[in-house]
This record gives structure tokens, sequence and C-alpha cells, in this order.
């Protein structure tokens, strides 16, 4: 019986089983496909919220923390794994801020370089982003990675640890409760028992919660996303114009999104999605136009009320604990929602003060 069982095998379930395994403890993670393949994948990977002035301050306090983290851990999954995240900082251009003040004076408060630039300065940065801009924001230290990379990374990470255990293709059917303990975790391939029992199942958390009578305010947002084969330098850093926003990868690829669709856990992806994308990634960059639209895919995002996740101990348990709910940003605020929910599991002086995050307030 290992110590923790974590159910969810994303990038929350994944980190969190890395930090646990590094403090030398026993870990299994449960995950009914392969790990880091739902909402981990299918995201975009700019590591900052996309208007970051437009957030709480609770998720502003975990997207800080996590921004400078993960340099570190790109650097770490590449030497012990050699796959490569591609974490690149380039800095991001924000095109036709209407609340530009607001953002400005964000920046100030919390000291995050952010500043109003002419054409010139855009255009040096971005030939090919939309003609006719006469000035933009320009954020120089927001970076990105390559999501698809990341949790391939950690996966490998992962299946070579001794104290893991990866139960793929392992589908959670409920949880069995007796008193204020979570026993087991009933499966389809049968109970597992385990110390303490942690759910990072994203926008299946709810439905999981639902078997011991917890209402986690859970939910699937889809989000559709695009990539265009583009040649190399064609965009060079990540480009935010009217909610959508550009992605470059190293190899010259181009992603562009995303949707906001509230239809349940409806993955299909639509003629109508795949249209609106295009038109909003070639109006910030026309020579899209002549690019191959390469791929076309969705996910499920975890949305909670404010966006803000739920992190710690479930109210009325021992055992149970939940990292869920982070809507647009599970990658952006992983490294510290799972620092936070490890520190709490193991008595250490949390990162940030849990209050905002704990189920149940």
């Amino acid at each position: 019986m290992s110590n923790f069982l974590i159910v969810g095998g994303g990038v929350i379930g994944m980190m969190t089983a890395l930090q646990l395994a590094d403090a030398g403890l026993d870990v299994t993670v449960v995950e009914r496909g392969v790990s880091g393949r739902e909402a981990s994948w299918a995201g975009g990977g700019i590591v900052s919220p996309p208007y970051p002035w437009r957030y709480s301050a609770p998720i502003s306090s975990l997207s800080r923390w996590s921004e400078g983290f993960y340099p570190e851990l790109a650097l770490r999954l590449l030497e012990e794994t050699s796959i490569d995240p591609e974490y690149r900082q380039n800095g991001l251009l924000y095109l036709r801020v209407e609340d530009e003040e607001k953002a400005l004076a964000w920046a100030r408060n919390v000291g995050k370089p952010l500043e109003r630039v002419g054409a010139d300065f855009l255009y040096a940065k971005e030939p090919n982003a939309v003609p006719g801009c006469d000035d933009a924001l320009w954020m120089p230290t927001l970076g990105n990675i390559r999501n698809p990379r990341l949790v391939r990374a950690l996966r490998a990470r992962l299946a070579i640890m001794p104290r893991v255990t990866l139960r793929e293709g392992v589908t959670v059917i409920g949880l069995t409760r007796e008193g204020a303990r979570v026993v087991g975790v009933e499966t389809t391939a049968g109970r597992i028992a385990s110390d303490q029992v942690i759910i990072c199942g994203g926008a299946w958390a709810a439905e999981l919660l639902a078997t011991v009578e917890v209402r986690l305010p859970v939910r699937p947002v889809k989000g559709q996303m695009i990539l265009f084969k583009a040649p190399p330098e064609l965009v060079q850093r990540v480009v935010l114009m009217d909610g959508r926003y550009v992605i470059p990868r190293a190899d010259g690829r181009v992603l562009a999104g995303s949707t906001l669709e509230e239809v349940g856990f409806d993955k299909t992806v639509t003629r109508e999605a795949r249209e609106s994308l295009w038109q909003s990634a070639t109006r910030i960059v026309p020579a899209l136009t002549a690019c191959e639209v390469e791929h076309h895919w969705s996910g499920l995002r975890p949305g909670s009320p404010d966006g803000v996740p739920f992190i710690g101990r479930l109210p009325g348990f021992d055992n149970l604990h939940v990292n869920a709910g982070h809507f647009r940003n599970g990658l952006v605020l992983a490294p510290a929602s799972t620092r936070l929910l490890v520190d709490l599991l193991l008595g250490r002086e949390p990162i940030l003060d849990q209050s905002p995050y704990r189920p149940g307030c």
C-alpha cells in the first residue's frame, strides 16, 4: 500500500507525484488513459494567465510563484529524461489592449516588467504582426513551454522513479468511505488502498468526489485550438490580440487559440471553431494565410466559479485531498498549486496562505 494515491495523471497529478517521491514517499498515480493526454496536453503553454491584470489576487499569487519555477523544472527534466520541454522566455506582445492603464498599474504594483512600446519596437520584434498598430504592450519576461513535451518528460521521469507506480488505462469508478476516511478507490482493475488519497482529476474531479457525497463546483469547459505548419521564425514570440493568441514553437509551428465552450464533456471539434480560430490567427499574423492548418483539437478545462483552484484536505475527511478547478490556467499554476498541497501534506511551512484555495470555504 502506497503512502499516497493520486487520481489523475495530468500535469497537476504528475507534479504532485514528483514532489512526494522526491521527499522519499511511495506514490501511486491512477490514470484512465495515458498520463498527460487530457487538458495538460491540449493547452497552449503560455506560462501566465492571458491577461494577468484581469485576474484575482489568489490566481496572481500562484502564477507569479510558478513562473519563476518553470526554467528550473525544464532544465531538470531535460537532464533527467533527455526530453526538452522547450521552455523559452521570448516575451509577449499585447495588441489592442482596451484596459492598458489598468495593465500598467498592475505591473507597477506587482513589480512586473510591462511597458508601452511604439510601432518601430513592435515590428522590430515581430515583423509579421498585423500592420497598422501604433503601439503595443510588451512583457519581456514572459515564457512559454511546449506542454506536450513537458508532460512527456514528466511521465518519463516518474516511470523511472522507484517510489512511483504509474497505473495507466485504469478508470476510477468511485471512492469508498468509512467515517472520516476513504478506505478504498474502486477502479476497473479492482480496489486500491492508500494512506492518503489526492483527487487531481481536472474536469472530472467533481464526478469522482460525488461518489462520497462531496459537491465540488468544478465543471468541464471545452477549448479548441489549431496548429499551423509555418516556416521557422514566421512568429517569434507569443502575440495576443482581442482575446486570442498565437504561440510559436521551436520548429516554426504556430498554435492559435482558444475557444471557451460550455458543452459538458463533449470534446467534438467543430468547423465553426476552426474557422473562428483561423480568422483570429490570420488577423494577428496575416502571413499565416499561406500556411497549412496541420492539426485541430480540443480539451476540457476544469472550470470553477472564479477560476481559483481548490487545494487541500476536504472538510469531513482525514485523508482525502483535492487539487482541481484551475480553469484556463492549469499549466500556469501547476508548480505553485502542487507545491502548496505538498507543503500541507508534509506539514511544511506553505509557500502561500492556503485560505483562498481551501475547499469548502
